[in-house]
């Protein structure tokens, strides 16, 4: 049996992240998100033995946090929920879309980060990773606030053009 619980605990911890953001999607509230992930995760467990290892842990999981907000959607209806559940279903499949793209498009995007040049990586890094506003980036790199936008602005279509360029090559 221990051998059950660290494979759970090991693709509910790969998939967690997913898993969240996916319920977050479809969730207004905050509060009402974790409680119905809190209520996944202990279903998952509960019926872990009916999950076959080697399947699509991430699909199953989607499968009941949707079966878990469609019930805590009957729960509140008396409130006004802007979508019925046709549209609900329709949004939590283009959600699963969009986030299994997501490897792909990071590792697209490192692959791009990579080519350019190294002014324009420092840029990059200085303003996403590092998180600072413009005008610290502009200092640090001695330039003016207005050079520093624009040469943002021209790496970010750079990347977003080399990323769909790569995403393409590696689909045909």
């Amino acid at each position: 049996m221990a051998d059950r619980t660290t494979d759970f605990l090991e693709l509910l911890t790969a998939n967690e992240r997913s898993l969240s953001l996916y319920v977050h999607s479809l969730v207004p509230r905050d509060s009402a998100a974790e409680d119905i992930l809190q209520q996944t995760k202990l279903l998952l467990w509960k019926h872990f033995d009916d999950f076959q290892i080697g399947t699509h842990f991430l699909a199953w999981a989607r499968k009941t946090a949707f079966h878990q907000i469609l019930t805590h959607r009957r729960h509140k209806k008396r409130e006004h929920l802007p979508l019925d559940e046709v549209s609900l279903e329709a949004l939590g499949a283009a959600v699963s879309e969009l986030a299994s793209e997501i490897p792909q498009r990071h590792e697209a995007l490192r692959h791009c980060l990579a080519k350019l040049p190294t002014e324009h990586r420092q840029l990059v890094h200085l303003r996403y990773f590092d998180d600072l506003e413009i005008d610290q980036v502009a200092e640090r790199v001695s330039r003016t606030e207005a050079a520093v936008y624009r040469a943002l602005s021209r790496v970010r279509l750079s990347l977003m053009d080399c990323v769909q360029k790569q995403i393409a090559a590696e689909a045909g």
